[in-house]
């Protein structure tokens, strides 16, 4: 069941730009970890990037200088700014939240997240 409102994403050659949004609204305030994690066919759901609320940032050595994380608290939104996409990024992205999951590079894990977007599409083409 999905508790968070997911936008953006969509189709997009090798170098673009993409920016994916989130929607936290009724649990914002609440939450000690957001993340986006994606999942290709497959595959299994691996974490791509996670902030906490300090505003603490970690990305996974794959998107790192790539991809950048960030949260903004007045609207209520968590972000994810993809650059210099690569077709291996294609997949589909999920963001989740949680009250009490580890949210650090090396700890992340989808198993310890309570609430998640409805997931969203991200092709990359060479």
């Amino acid at each position: 069941q999905e508790q968070l409102v997911q936008s953006g994403g969509g189709s997009v050659q090798a170098g673009g730009s993409l920016r994916l949004s989130c929607a936290t609204a009724a649990y914002h305030d609440t939450i000690y970890c957001m993340a986006w994690f994606r999942q290709s066919p497959g595959k299994e759901r691996e974490p791509v990037a996670a902030i906490d609320s300090a505003g603490t940032t970690s990305h996974t050595d794959s998107v790192k200088g790539r991809f950048a994380i960030s949260r903004d608290d007045g609207r209520k939104i968590l972000y994810l700014q993809m650059k210099n996409l690569k077709p291996e990024d294609t997949a589909m992205y999920y963001c989740a939240a949680d009250r009490w999951a580890p949210c650090y590079e090396g700890s992340l894990s989808s198993r310890d997240f309570s609430f998640w977007g409805q997931g969203t599409q991200v092709i990359v083409s060479d």
